[in-house]
């Protein structure tokens, strides 16, 4: 089975063809049906030999295809200091990709 270790977003995730994956969403103008390319590809295992990155795979990439692009639900951030009238509340929606893995090179 041939998969590959990516790095976006701060984070690894293993991945192999046809995988539906959740990641951080990327910097840039995406519509949903965009190609992606991930570059910064960390291991690949093609089912007889494994090639890892120092820190990186130059001529390795990864394809994918965005397939949804939604928030998460609301975090709450309170900051309250007793005595001294001091009350702040914000919430926040981290977003995110959902994309299908194509092919890896």
């Amino acid at each position: 089975m041939e998969f590959a270790v990516i790095h976006t977003g701060g984070k690894q995730y293993k991945v192999s063809k046809g995988d539906v994956v959740k990641i951080e969403k990327i910097t840039g103008d995406f519509k949903v049906g965009d190609k992606i390319v991930f570059d910064k590809v960390i291991l690949v295992e093609d089912g007889k030999d494994t090639t890892i990155g120092t820190p990186y795979i130059t001529e390795a990439s990864v394809e994918a295809t965005l397939k949804e692009v939604g928030r998460n639900k609301t975090v709450e951030v309170v900051k309250y200091k007793q005595k001294s009238r001091y009350y702040k509340k914000n919430g926040h929606r981290q977003p995110w990709f959902k994309v299908e893995i194509v092919g890896i090179k």
